[in-house]
């Protein structure tokens, strides 16, 4: 018998339909699938059912990698693979392992010889950078900044000091509830000329994708209060 597989499953970036962002072959897979590595049980059910609505959902093996998961119980998650059963990783939202704790699984499948297979699907900080018309050759993810206001102004000139030093797009996340003070640090921390791409809601219905320079930014007001958005800034 062989060893199983791990299959990184993307996910949609809100409620539209999966196969709307996402290739047959993502249906096909999980539709052989039982066992479900995921961050919130509820959400992923919900999306495994909208994906494939014939699958039993009692059938589903349900393993949590979430801040209550311990870092021994997430050791064992990948021992059925040696029973040659294969496993799908999910992230809430977009493609397992880019600003999602899934990472540490597929690095545990690579320390135990696990084959990792990456799906096609919607990623929000690659589909931002495509859409920017910033440097697409040179680009770097920060994550979260500081949610200190003093501290993330210090690092949005940071960013922006490296941008111009190297010709590098800075990308970086703010949770959502928080994107108007971001917004506002931004007019306030950067200059003039330096251009800033803010993607909200991408493949969503609202979705809302700009790029202008911080002076430009100065006479528009974007609605993003709670809407997952992307930030991308150029000198």
């Amino acid at each position: 018998m062989g060893i199983g597989k791990l299959y990184l499953i993307p996910t949609t970036l809100g409620e539209n339909e999966p196969l709307e962002v996402m290739p047959i072959s993502v249906k096909k897979v999980v539709e052989e699938l039982d066992y479900f590595i995921v961050e919130n049980e509820k959400s992923a059910r919900r999306f495994i059912k909208k994906l494939t609505p014939k699958k039993p959902q009692p059938d589903l093996k349900i393993m949590l990698v979430d801040k209550y998961a311990s870092a021994l119980e997430v050791q064992h998650y990948l021992d059925v693979c040696k029973e040659g059963v294969s496993v799908g990783l999910l992230s809430e939202a977009g493609v397992p392992a880019i600003a999602d704790p899934g990472a540490d699984v597929v690095k545990l499948a690579h320390q135990q010889g696990v084959q990792v297979v990456p799906l096609v699907g919607p990623s929000s900080i690659l589909m931002a950078m495509m859409s920017s018309g910033m440097n697409g050759q040179n680009f770097a993810f920060s994550g979260y900044l500081p949610i200190d206001k003093g501290d993330r102004k210090r690092e949005l000139k940071l960013l922006e000091k490296i941008s111009k030093d190297r010709g590098q797009s800075q990308i970086f996340i703010e949770t959502p509830y928080r994107n108007e003070k971001m917004f506002d640090d931004l007019k306030s921390a950067l200059h003039p000329e330096t251009r800033v791409c803010i993607a909200a809601d991408i493949t969503l219905s609202s979705e809302y994708i700009k790029t202008y320079s911080i002076k430009e930014w100065s006479r528009v007001k974007p609605d993003l209060h709670k809407r997952p958005a992307i930030f991308i800034i150029q000198r």
